[in-house]
């Protein structure tokens, strides 16, 4: 049953994921988006201006005004983090404390309102799995990096998220769910992606640049499999205390296979280039999805070709009405 009558407090709800969400819940729901604007994919929507859906603007490390904007929640879906390569590398100690602490004030958040609150959902990240992650499974966490390399920075923080969400669940009784999403994309996508990299490149004309050899392999989820999963979760009375695996193992391509079904369905007249790695990179990842099947009857739909042909069409015409 679909939710219905809810409030429903998304951290990060300016963002990407978190408005695609938003569009499908606002209908029948109150949904409260918290974010402080840093990647605003809410510009350019008319979701602002329904009745149902209130924006504050806020920051996660704010912990009095994220518990205040919270106060009431029956959902809380905690999207806020920082991510992208090119940003955590810049960024080493903002992405732990954003995305450590901000989390700690997500639970502290959705603890303080435990009378209402009936879910709380954690977004983690594949990266957890490490470097070479082939079909696994939930319970095959094993990030492994080097200190000081700072692309496992935002892995690590996002594992103590993890660990912090199960012990709010076991020991205060809190609702609590994570999900480990896999290269997400679609309509409405901002900030850093390689499809978002190459669509926009290949519109503009322009050559299509690869780091790397291009053999690095990657599982793409469709953002309306991703939401679907998120409001599995949320309704499911079985998916408290668990993690879930929220990703397409059947749109798994190499980079180089990526870009050229890019240039393909984009008709882009530019080539294919190669560019030294400047950073540690991962090279397999794929999930297994079949906890999420079967616990909360979650299937992906949309296949990578489907998925990119509407992803292009949102950002032609975005381009279009931007020119």
């Amino acid at each position: 049953m679909a939710l219905e009558g809810k409030r429903i407090f998304i951290s990060g709800g300016a963002g990407f994921i978190g408005t695609t969400l938003a569009r499908e819940l606002v209908e029948r729901n109150e949904v409260v988006a918290f974010d402080n604007l840093h990647r605003d994919a809410l510009a350019g929507t008319d979701l602002a201006e329904h009745p149902n859906y209130e924006l504050i603007q806020g920051d996660v490390l704010d912990a009095d005004s994220f518990r205040d904007a919270a106060h009431g929640a029956t959902h809380f879906v905690h999207c806020a983090a920082i991510a992208g390569v090119d940003t955590v590398l810049a960024s080493p100690v903002r992405t732990m404390r954003v995305n450590v602490i901000g989390t700690y004030n997500a639970l502290e958040a959705a603890v303080a309102t435990i009378d209402t609150i009936e879910r709380f959902v954690d977004f983690s990240t594949s990266e957890v799995f490490g470097t070479h992650a082939f079909r696994v499974e939930e319970g095959q966490v094993s990030t492994i990096g080097s200190v000081g390399e700072a692309r496992w920075t935002y892995a690590v923080s996002k594992l103590a998220g993890e660990h912090m969400t199960h012990a709010y669940h076991d020991e205060l009784g809190l609702p609590a769910v994570t999900l480990h999403p896999f290269n997400v994309y679609g309509p409405g996508q901002i900030g850093g992606g390689a499809i978002r990299a190459f669509i926009e490149t290949a519109l503009a004309g322009r050559d299509l640049t690869i780091h790397g050899d291009g053999s690095q392999i990657r599982a793409w989820t469709y953002v309306t499999d991703m939401v679907a999963g998120v409001l599995a979760t949320l309704e499911h009375p079985s998916a408290p205390g668990q993690a879930f695996n929220i990703g397409n193992p059947r749109s798994a391509v190499t980079i180089y296979d990526l870009a050229q079904r890019v240039k393909r369905l984009t008709n882009a007249p530019g080539e294919i280039l190669f560019q030294p790695l400047h950073y540690a990179d991962v090279e397999l990842r794929i999930p297994n999805v079949e906890k999420a099947r079967t616990v909360l009857g979650w299937e992906p739909r949309v296949e990578l070709d489907e998925g990119l042909e509407r992803t292009i069409a949102w950002y032609r015409a975005r381009a279009l009405a931007s020119a």
